[in-house]
């Protein structure tokens, strides 16, 4: 049993925008822990999922919070418009046009005092630090603080914040790298390597997370010293999530075989298949999230709509190619 005692060790890994509380649930059901994702909600909608989710299962909640960002709004300003004008031929080819560059710290001021106030179990950090203050008030209401670490370094600095446990996120993983900050280069090492190195660098109990495709895989990460394993891709695919069916379609057609991590969709690296998106416009985009993000999604949502994935963002792990439709407790059954 694992450090957040649950009978088997595989965690839905949160993944914004295709997490739900029914995917969740599924997962936590089948003996695991199932994550929800609050990038990218408001406050209300937050709280709704973790209304739903409750609704579906008495397991423990555990839901992941974007670190806000550095505003390089006014810094990377010209670059940001050079990118707009960049991707409004993209834009229009979908009837849209590029969305507002602009920054925000993803509702985070509010969230986290809904979370003090309504306490949940586990929450885990994104994308960087919070003061010690932030992490301190979520113990003290009984919830078990985690962060996403890419590096030996960066678990060190979270056992410094007073973290529980860390996410150690390989180079392997779909979606965004984990990276403390914007502009760093996301780390080359595997999941297999960042494992042992937050494990031996923290202390701390270690999730791992990244490239996971089956059995063998989750054997290996725990064998490495991880107390659990984060999967994200396979759980892309099942039938609780809402990840669009595009996007479904991509990881499990053999249609895309190649994938890279590009700032492309939002300004930070992220792993994605390699689509007509990503040719056109990789390498250009400038270090400023969510300012990027923004400015893409009028694109993603509409290739979206229409059933096209050549200008999605479609975040894949390198285990992309074994993701099956299925529902959730089929694929946790299939990777014990």
């Amino acid at each position: 049993m694992s450090f957040l005692e649950r009978p088997n060790p595989i965690i839905s890994a949160p993944m914004a925008g295709a997490s739900t509380p029914a995917l969740a649930a599924a997962v936590s059901e089948a003996g695991g822990l199932g994550f929800l994702a609050a990038g990218y909600l408001s406050v209300d909608a937050m709280a709704d999922e973790v209304t739903a989710y409750r609704s579906l299962t008495d397991a423990p909640v555990a839901i992941n919070l974007f670190t806000p960002q550095t505003d390089r709004s006014l810094e990377l300003g010209s670059r940001l418009d050079a990118y707009r004008a960049e991707v409004a031929e993209t834009a229009g080819r979908y009837g849209v046009t590029p969305g507002d560059p602009s920054f925000d710290d993803d509702t985070f001021e509010g969230k986290v005092p809904w979370l003090v106030a309504h306490p949940v179990d586990v929450v885990t950090f994104t994308f960087g630090p919070v003061p010690p203050a932030t992490v301190f008030r979520l113990q003290e209401v009984g919830t078990t603080v985690g962060f996403t670490v890419t590096s030996a370094h960066e678990a060190q600095q979270a056992t410094g914040l007073g973290a529980d446990f860390v996410v150690a996120q390989g180079c392997e993983a779909g979606g965004h790298r984990g990276t403390w900050h914007l502009s760093d280069r996301p780390n080359e090492m595997s999941a297999l390597e960042v494992t042992a190195a937050a494990v031996d660098a923290s202390g701390l109990p270690v999730i791992a997370a990244g490239g996971v495709d089956g059995p063998a895989a989750v054997r290996a990460l725990l064998d490495a010293g991880a107390e659990s394993v984060a999967v994200g891709t396979l759980f892309l695919a099942a039938e609780e999530s809402k990840a669009p069916a595009a996007h479904q379609d991509a990881l499990t057609s053999g249609a895309f075989t190649s994938a890279t991590v590009t700032r492309a969709f939002s300004g930070r690296f992220a792993r994605a298949l390699v689509n007509d998106f990503v040719r056109a416009h990789d390498g250009h985009a400038p270090s400023a999230y969510p300012n990027v993000h923004h400015l893409t999604k009028p694109i993603r949502t509409a290739a979206a709509s229409a059933g096209d994935p050549q200008a999605m963002a479609l975040w894949a792990g390198s285990g992309h190619a074994a993701a099956r439709p299925a529902p959730a407790a089929e694929i946790v059954s299939a990777l014990l």
